[in-house]
């Protein structure tokens, strides 16, 4: 799969006045939306696709700032944008009722439209949450330089900026516990798609969200304790930066939620063993 391929698989609709790329794939009445993860985009379940999408419609789009989708120089990047706008793209798209997944940036996402379910304040009824190597509980997270040098307001800009496809590739390679399944050429596609529209000049403001994490940790934490959605999390076990303590302390804290767990596989764990992680996020909504 290339950038030019993956492209003509999607299409764009207008939210808000911004272009949001989605794969839209699947006939069926069951859906799955995903919301994807920092910095990469909805290319990260390439892998995965036709494994999901033979029992559901899976929805994947781009999220303001990354991939395919518009990457505005004035815009907040802030989650809760980022949750309006999936609300909006899923109601525009007929979407009544879904199963929601997520991963690493996405989680975040999700736990505020967990939040906003909560409150009957979203146009549509989720039937579970799966999240993925998300490192919602921050202060467990054991996050990259590169990532605490991003999110200071003063640096952050220059080293977005000055990031090279080189830097980019030894970075994701650290995220793989299995070197020997790193894809070079899935790397070179990720690294494309943050290039275009000079997407990885937003990386600095997109990176902002790691400072709310912290602010609005309880608002999405006491979400998950009280919402009668089902929640699941599927992690990979050897994640350098959402680490496997926190997904036990998550499960531990939201009494009602599943911990499905995978040895061996580091922090993209799609792209690292597509078939046993798709094979979790279907054994995950199936208890729900």
């Amino acid at each position: 799969m290339n950038f030019h391929s993956w492209k003509d698989k999607g299409r764009y609709v207008n939210i808000n006045g911004e272009n949001i790329f989605l794969i839209d794939e699947g006939e069926n009445e069951k859906t799955i939306v995903i919301l994807h993860g920092f910095p990469s985009c909805s290319f990260d379940y390439w892998k995965v696709l036709s494994l999901l999408s033979k029992n559901h419609r899976i929805i994947i789009h781009d999220q303001i700032g990354f991939g395919l989708s518009d990457k505005p120089k004035k815009y907040s990047y802030s989650l809760f944008e980022q949750a309006d706008v999936a609300l909006k793209l899923w109601e525009r798209l007929g979407i009544t009722d879904a199963h929601l997944v997520s991963h690493d940036y996405g989680c975040s996402v999700a736990t505020e439209i967990i939040a906003r379910a909560n409150d009957e304040s979203i146009p549509m009824k989720i039937h579970s949450a799966t999240l993925s190597n998300g490192s919602i509980l921050i202060d467990m997270a054991k996050l990259q330089l590169v990532q605490k040098l991003l999110r200071n307001t003063f640096i952050g800009p220059l080293v977005a900026r000055s990031s090279s496809k080189l830097f980019f590739t030894i970075s994701m390679k650290r995220l793989w516990h299995n070197k020997t399944l790193f894809d070079k050429d899935d790397i070179d596609v990720l690294w494309e798609m943050t290039q275009y529209n000079k997407g990885k000049n937003r990386f600095s403001q997109i990176s902002q969200y790691l400072k709310e994490r912290v602010v609005f940790k309880d608002r999405w934490l006491n979400g998950m304790k009280n919402s009668d959605i089902p929640i699941h999390y599927v992690w990979a076990e050897e994640d350098p930066i959402a680490v496997l303590a926190m997904a036990e302390k998550l499960h531990q804290l939201v009494p009602k939620s599943t911990l499905f767990t995978l040895p061996n596989i580091g922090h993209y764990p799609m792209l690292e063993s597509p078939e046993r992680w798709s094979s979790a996020i279907i054994s995950a909504i199936s208890r729900s």
